[in-house]
């Protein structure tokens, strides 16, 4: 199961997607299109998004069923 973290940035300029199943660890997302690109990275796996406040609050979570099936 992939694990995805959604945190607003300290400089107010969107946000980071962080998740260690990403090639680069993180990602900088200045519109709020990181929960797409997240279901989306993660589509043939399971997956748990968690979105987080500028206090440090989980707000929402999503989870994510992989859509690939074998025949």
């Amino acid at each position: 199961m992939h694990v995805y973290e959604v945190r607003p940035r300290k400089d107010h300029r969107g946000v980071n997607l962080i998740s260690g199943a990403l090639p680069f660890g993180r990602l900088w997302y200045g519109d709020p299109d990181a929960i797409g690109y997240a279901k989306f990275f993660s589509r043939s796996h399971d997956a748990v998004i968690r979105v987080y406040d500028e206090a440090g609050n989980v707000i929402d979570t999503h989870e994510h069923a992989g859509d690939f099936r074998e025949f």
